[in-house]
């Protein structure tokens, strides 16, 4: 048997973007994986590796051959390769010699299709050095980069330039030619402290000979970790607590291989500035974790990580606090001069923005959300007057300095300048957190005023974007129609708001009229791409998809009624008796389609025969009063309890009446108890859609 090594294959190149260091290297290992397989070849486990210069893999247990391989061709049927007396016809002829051997040699095989004519061969098995140039070429050449560039005098084409290869097997050269390169066993250090060549003995020395004599910490989780780790450290040191966003953590570690944490500092004097404006600066410019009280109040500190260990440490330190301090002395400008205007001043320049060409002005969007604001006060319980201030202040701190140099503090410099201007507090919140969830999974608005204007933000861009005909489609959603729709039902199931879709639909449709005229049409196509987003909500919260539909089946037409009763009827579906009444109910509604004509409005006792049908009727009487009582209440978990005891006179009755008997008026009375049977379950859902016969 063939002697399994580890392979080791690494790219040296240019640094790569940091935001794409991952992904890129996921692809890689899942498509070199894929190939591999295909290929025959199983390894036994794998490592990637990812830094700003390389990407690299470690696959274990890789023979020095591909297994031979067993390759079928089928040929022409049977029936059409031979004629009546078994001589050989020329399709048969053909193939053969296609193959490379005589009729005879064919094998025959059976399928669904009836016998065919087929050839097996056994190839040998391509050794690395022909396998591996054509398996990594492909590998690079599918990973997801946006732009490739040339380099040099070559054709090789790649997200950036590459300058090294290593491909080992063992202990051996896997002599090939990739991109440009020969393959070699040399691989290189840190940028700075160890600019050349490292010699690998052996593919398992990869991450070792790199981390003692590189300083390269090639592992991505372990440098991150590591990252995670000093950051802690300074930061109890310094007093404080570091904000460690996972998202700056991933990009900081895709941008240095031998991390160095430093404390920087900066004059106390900006704390008055408002400290989102400072945390946003330096996270997204910057690439600085701040540091925070533990009430949570910004200190001034921060922690940069260094790509070098440098013998001077403090040079390092001075130098990320000289860039840092224009940009807040910006910030601290931007936030002195705003104030010196209102927030309702900065109304009449909405006026110069275009929200979208058909939907008007950001002053367009803002009466819109004026006339919304006064549907939801009535159906909130909002003072009306502040429901509409919020509306006309939403969108005005877009026109100042700060959000203009600062875009992601839309809504947050919105509340600061509110309160600056003596507004109530509810109204300043709900400028800021009309914008929440900002992204999947993020917070919610807090109050009731902020909960309307971040619906009637929403609900104005689904109904307008669909009214002007930009349904988004696929995945092009330029609009973020899916976010929107995501939010306004996020806030009405989890927030608790007992709102129907479709008048908050229409109320939209109404304002978007002033715009586009025939808006309403766009309602129906609205709220069914809303249903979608509430099935997707739903299913990743463990809800079965046969759950969903049969609650859709239904209609109901407020959000959170609809996430109650589904969770109602997921918990029915695990009761014993879900079973026998759901296929009990697709057996009703099969009955009933087929003789909708036949059944009569009421049940008329004197026509019940079978002591089975007065059981099922007595039954129904019982608990008709409690269900519609559990309805009423929204208690679908009571409702469903209380028709899962319908099991035994419902079996009891398929067991021993025939409905469709030939007797015209008894096979109408029997639909008519079947019908209110129905009507009963389906006040909450139609269970039969839970039927898996």
């Amino acid at each position: 048997m063939e002697a399994l090594h580890p392979l080791l294959f690494e790219l040296g190149m240019e640094e790569l973007p940091p935001k794409a260091l991952l992904s890129l290297r996921d692809a890689l290992r899942d498509d070199c994986l894929r190939r591999l397989t295909e290929a025959g070849i199983q390894p036994s486990g794998v490592t990637a590796f990812a830094t700003p210069r390389r990407l690299a893999l470690l696959l274990e247990g890789i023979p020095a051959h591909q297994p031979d391989q067993i390759h079928e061709r089928r040929g022409p049927a049977v029936a059409a390769a031979f004629d009546a007396t078994g001589a050989p016809s020329r399709a048969a002829q053909g193939f053969a010699r296609s193959c490379g051997v005589a009729v005879e040699d064919l094998e025959r095989e059976n399928t669904d299709k009836g016998e065919y004519l087929i050839h097996r061969e056994t190839r040998s098995g391509a050794p690395l050095e022909q396998l591996l140039p054509e398996l990594l070429s492909a590998s690079l050449a599918g990973l997801p980069t946006p732009k490739r560039m040339r380099w040099g005098d070559g054709e090789a084409e790649f997200v950036r330039p590459v300058h090294w290869l290593v491909v080992l097997h063992g202990d051996r050269v896997v002599e090939m030619e990739l991109l440009g390169l020969h393959s070699g066993r040399a691989t290189r250090g840190h940028r700075f402290h160890c600019p050349g060549a490292l010699d690998l003995a052996h593919a398992t020395d990869y991450a070792g000979v790199l981390e003692h004599d590189g300083l390269v910490q090639a592992s991505f989780e372990e440098r991150r970790e590591s990252i995670r780790s000093q950051i802690q450290a300074e930061a109890e040191a310094a007093g404080g607590r570091a904000l460690i966003d996972s998202a700056l953590l991933d990009e900081v570690t895709a941008l240095v291989e031998w991390p160095v944490a430093l404390t920087g500092s900066f004059d106390a004097r900006f704390l008055d500035v408002p400290q989102e404006a400072l945390i946003s600066t330096m996270q997204d410019n910057q690439k600085y974790f701040p540091l925070v009280s533990d009430t949570g109040r910004m200190l001034p500190r921060f922690i940069v990580i260094s790509n070098i260990r440098s013998r001077f440490p403090e040079a390092v330190r001075g130098g990320n606090e000289r860039v840092l301090r224009p940009r807040f002395a910006d910030a601290e400008f931007f936030w002195e001069q705003d104030r010196k205007d209102t927030l309702a001043s900065r109304e009449p320049w909405l006026a110069t923005v275009v929200f979208e060409r058909r939907l008007g002005t950001l002053a367009d969007k803002s009466r819109r959300l004026v006339r919304l604001m006064d549907e939801l006060a009535t159906s909130m319980g909002l003072d009306p007057e502040q429901a509409q201030r919020a509306a006309l202040l939403a969108k005005c701190d877009l026109g100042t300095r700060m959000v203009f140099e600062f875009p992601e503090l839309q809504g947050t410099m919105g509340r600061y300048y509110a309160l600056h201007d003596g507004e109530p507090e509810p109204l300043a919140q709900a400028i800021e957190q009309h914008y929440w969830p900002r992204h999947a999974g993020a917070a919610l608005p807090d109050g009731p005023l902020a909960q309307a204007l971040a619906l009637a933000d929403r609900l104005d861009t689904l109904v307008g974007i669909f009214a002007i005909g930009k349904d988004p489609s696929g995945a092009k959603d330029p609009f973020a129609l899916r976010r929107a729709a995501l939010g306004l039902l996020r806030i009405l199931v989890e927030k608790e708001l007992p709102l129907a879709l479709t008048p908050l639909l229409n109320a939209a449709a109404t304002a978007v009229a002033a715009q586009v005229a025939d808006a309403s049409a766009a309602v129906p196509r609205v709220r069914g791409y809303i249903l979608e987003r509430l099935r997707g909500y739903l299913l990743d919260q463990g809800m079965a998809p046969e759950v969903f539909e049969a609650v859709a089946a239904v209609e109901p037409d407020a959000p959170l009624d609809f996430a109650h009763r589904a969770r109602a009827v997921q918990r029915f579906r695990e009761r014993p008796e879900a079973e026998s009444l759901s296929a009990a109910n697709k057996r009703i509604q099969n009955l009933l389609r087929k003789a909708e004509e036949e059944q009569s409005g009421e049940v008329d006792e004197r026509l019940l025969q079978a002591p089975a049908e007065q059981l099922l009727l007595d039954a129904l009487r019982t608990i008709e009063p409690r269900v519609a009582a559990a309805v009423a209440d929204g208690d679908y978990v009571a409702a469903m309890e209380h028709l899962a005891g319908l099991r035994v006179p419902v079996d009891d009755f398929f067991d021993d009446v025939m409905v469709m008997v030939d007797e015209p008026e008894l096979r109408a009375n029997r639909l008519a108890l079947l019908a209110r049977l129905a009507r009963r379950f389906q006040s909450v859902a139609d269970i039969s859609r839970l039927a898996t016969g």
